[in-house]
Order: C-alpha cells, then structure tokens, then sequence
C-alpha cells in the first residue's frame, strides 16, 4: 500500500550506468548516486515476495559499491509510490508464512536504514503499508504536494509487519503512531510533514532533483563522517542517552584521528573548500 515519485530522473536520464537486472526493480546509477525503482506500476508497485528480494538485491549492490555514496529510491508511475503489500499474496498466507513474510520484509528494511549511506525516498502518490514502512527505514523522505501516507493494515485483518509498530512511534511518537495504526486512516503530505513523518513537501516535479540536491549536499561534507553520523544516531536511538552518549565519543574520536578531519579543519582556518578523500 505506498506509492513512489515517477522516475526517469532528471541528469539520470542522460548517461545512467546500467547496473542489476531486476525483475521489479530498476537499479541505476550516475556518479554517486544510485537509483532504485519500484517497476509493477500495473500494480501500484505493490511488495510481493519476488520484489522484496528485488530490493534486498538492488541496496546490496548499492551497499557494496564504493562510487555509490547515496540512493534515491523512488517508483515507477505517476499514482503509487509502493501500494503497500500485495493484497492477492496475503489472502493465501498462513501464519506461519505471515510470520516469515514479515520477518522477511523487516530484514530488508532493515538493510535500507543500516546502509552506511543516506538514503532519499522520493514519494508521488500513495505510500500506504509496506510502502509507508519503507519510508520510514529511509534516511530522508521527499513527498510531492499530494502523496497520500497511512497503515491501513487492520482493515485487513493484520498489523503493520515490516516494522511499521516501531519504527512510526520512533518517529512520530506513539500517540500519533497508534492513531495512524489503529484507525487505518490515510493523510495527506502536509499533515504527514506536521507530525514529522516527511522532511519536505515539494511539487512533483521537483521531487527527485530537490532529492539530488540534498545528496549533493551531504557529499560536499567529509564521508567518514557521514558514515559515523548516520551509524550514531540510528543505533543511539536504540539505547540509553548514556549508552549513546558513550556511542557519540566514541565515533568523535575516530573521526579526529582521520586525514578527513585534518584537511576539513586546515581548510577551514586557511579559508578555502575542503578536499576530503574519504579517510
């Protein structure tokens, strides 16, 4: 149930390097950024099995490229972003296949949130269930001025299963976290970017090169520290403020002994931009 920006990106479209062969999936990339696209537009880009695996496959490339410093994620068609799960698949499943399903899908977001690299989503259109999930395991999230968000899952019969139940409350708090679940109610982008759900609303014209600009943006900064940040605040979260104060020093100190540190502080006090080198 989720919906995803129409992508061609913009500069993608001139030279994109052709990457993975994906039966759901389109994996691309130009210079550092890779683009993932949800492709079952007949669907509504709707998560079956066959496209979580798709996804899995897609972020480890992206994972283990080093040209890759960020991904766009986004969705093929101009209506759904990802249309949350696939509604035919979840009719036939038991419960133990529910519970594999589910611990499926956790896993691969959870891949998406502990990347080690920013991850935009680009959303134009419909972002409900796995969909809004798989929003909320990404690093920022873009939404066109009507993309729709919500977990209808109990009108089904089920629960958010892709870390809906954890991952909302963390974000939103759990007061508007359990409205959202219990009520199954859809919002709309400006109140999903009231709550904190979304960092932006932009027209959906804008939405993948306003996506490319803050990734741009992140890369202009020492990479080191990049990864360091993403990594303290994303495992901080799951700690004590002691414990993530601990985790904070940590990371500090590794940064202060890298040649990124050096040439971002020299540059600094010699007024001019930074070379970082990524160590």
């Amino acid at each position: 149930m989720s919906s995803i920006a129409t992508i061609t990106p913009p500069e993608a479209a001139a030279t994109p390097q052709a990457g993975l062969t994906l039966e759901n999936v389109l994996y691309e990339k130009k210079g550092a950024i890779a683009y993932v696209t949800l492709n079952r537009p007949r669907v509504l880009n709707a998560l079956n099995g066959k496209t979580w695996q798709d996804l899995r496959a897609a972020f480890e490339e992206a994972r283990d490229d080093d040209e890759v410093r960020g991904v766009i994620l986004t969705g093929a068609g101009d209506k759904a972003f990802i249309a949350g799960a696939d509604i035919s698949e979840l009719a036939h499943l038991s419960s133990v296949e529910g519970e594999e399903s589910s611990s499926h899908g956790q896993a691969v977001l959870n891949l998406v949130e502990n990347l080690g690299k920013p991850v935009i989503e680009a959303i134009n259109g419909f972002a409900l269930g796995g969909c809004c999930e798989t929003a909320m395991a990404c690093t920022i999230r873009i939404a066109s001025e009507t993309a729709k968000f919500g977990q209808p899952e109990v009108k089904l019969g089920v629960l958010p299963g892709a870390g809906g139940t954890q991952r909302l409350p963390r974000l939103v708090g759990k007061g508007r976290a359990l409205q959202l679940i219990l009520t199954g109610e859809i919002i709309s982008a400006q109140e999903a970017w009231r709550i904190g759900l979304v960092n932006e609303v932009v027209p959906a014209a804008n939405l993948i090169s306003r996506a490319e600009a803050i990734l741009k943006q992140i890369f202009s900064n020492a990479p080191v520290a990049i990864r360091y940040s993403l990594e303290a605040v994303t495992k901080g979260l799951e700690t004590s403020l002691d414990e993530g104060l601990a985790l904070e020093a940590s990371f500090f100190g590794l940064c202060a002994g890298t040649e990124d540190k050096k040439e971002g502080t020299s540059a600094f006090l010699e007024k001019r931009a930074p070379q970082f080198r990524g160590r």
